[in-house]
């Protein structure tokens, strides 16, 4: 896919990308941020942009991994069932899983403790060429422990470094970090799925009621969800301190999961668009070996039918 031929679907993209990217220029209000938008598309129309998309982002990914001097990392974060594992599955669908890895970070293990918090994300940054997912991150430090005081107490760091200032500190090491992986080629994309308290009632439900999700049901759930103005604030401070350009937040209406995918992966694709992807090209010598090769293999074909 050549870049000229791309630009017109990029600019139709902006659209469901700039409304809901920051950057971190002005003051940020999560509150704001519908939960319910549909950036004037139906359901339809919205099918059409995000299977326009997976055949991009498939096109984009071989390029990405062909010329294998820049990596994706993307970064998925919300309350529970806001729709992170189904718009990865959704956006992705189609795409060479040879140039993707999905990781979900759960719980820590001891090992993982007797690092520092960011330790088990980074053994997972993406290589060159390949697109990393992140489902849930180093971000969960900054939220599930912030609205966990305890967590923190189990986390082995000398007391005398915990102090009212860590949640800022932890802000300024994030932001250090990301800024050196953007500048060593990492092109690093964050969302939030930003889903309301009344549609995630209605999920529950939904996974209480059929025996097929039953699965992803937990008490430990409506335990969180009794602390969500707390996980509010926490997002909302989170995404004020650790949103730049270089690693900006897209707050994603995810309330309709169909508008959802077609927000990320219209940010995914406008991000790939600009990197200048392309296939390697090769040189004159290599080119004529191939034509040796092409003219060896002819002449194999030929003795064979003999």
């Amino acid at each position: 896919m050549s870049k000229k031929s791309s630009k017109p679907i990029a600019d139709e993209l902006k659209s469901y990308v700039a409304p809901f990217r920051f950057d971190g220029a002005g003051e940020f209000h999560l509150k704001s941020h519908k939960t319910n938008e549909k950036g004037g598309l139906d359901k339809e129309g919205a099918t059409k942009i995000i299977e326009a998309n997976r055949e991009r982002l498939s096109d984009f990914q071989e390029q990405l991994y062909a010329q294998d001097r820049w990596s994706m990392l993307l970064i998925f974060q919300g309350m529970d069932a806001a729709g992170k594992d189904s718009a990865i599955k959704s956006v992705f669908e189609g795409v060479n899983p040879q140039g993707c890895e999905v990781w979900s970070f759960k719980q820590p293990s001891s090992r993982e403790l007797d690092h520092d918090f960011m330790w088990r994300s980074m053994i997972a940054l993406p290589e060159r060429g390949r697109i990393g997912i992140f489902n849930r991150s180093y971000y969960e430090e900054c939220l599930v422990v912030r609205v966990h005081p305890e967590i923190l107490a189990r986390q082995k760091i000398p007391e005398r470094l915990v102090t009212k200032e860590i949640w800022k500190e932890r802000f300024e090491d994030i932001s250090a970090m990301e800024r050196y992986l953007a500048r060593n080629g990492t092109v690093i994309l964050k969302f939030f799925m930003n889903v309301s308290k009344e549609e995630q009632r209605e999920r529950f439900l939904e996974r209480l009621e059929d025996p097929g999700k039953n699965w992803k049901f937990s008490l430990a759930d409506i335990g969180e969800r009794g602390l969500w103005a707390k996980y509010q604030a926490a997002y909302q401070d989170l995404i004020r301190h650790t949103s730049t350009k270089q690693a900006p937040w897209h707050i994603v209406p995810a309330d309709h999961k169909w508008f959802a995918r077609v927000v990320i992966g219209s940010a995914i694709v406008s991000a790939l668009d600009k990197l200048d992807l392309h296939f390697p090209e090769v040189d004159k010598a290599d080119r004529s070996e191939f034509k040796q090769v092409r003219e060896a293999l002819l002449a194999e074909g030929k003795s064979a039918k003999k």
